[in-house]
């Protein structure tokens, strides 16, 4: 079996804090924004399964998963 794993880039200077990234993610691998920003939830940042919802919706193409 191989296993996979994905890294999630943000780009914090290009993020507004819309959320999109926190409301589309399957995995809940985003907290809701604060402070105009929204950070990595670190408790499920290993739940990503590569779907590049974040990446694709986020206005700002401030979001690029990486395959580890």
């Amino acid at each position: 079996m191989i296993i996979i794993s994905f890294g999630i880039k943000i780009d914090m200077d290009a993020c507004t804090g819309c959320g999109t990234c926190f409301e589309v993610c399957p995995s809940e691998c985003f907290n809701e924004p604060t402070d105009g920003k929204v950070n990595v939830n670190e408790d499920n940042r290993e739940e990503c399964v590569g779907c590049r919802a974040c990446e694709t919706q986020c206005p700002e193409e401030a979001i690029q998963i990486l395959e580890d």
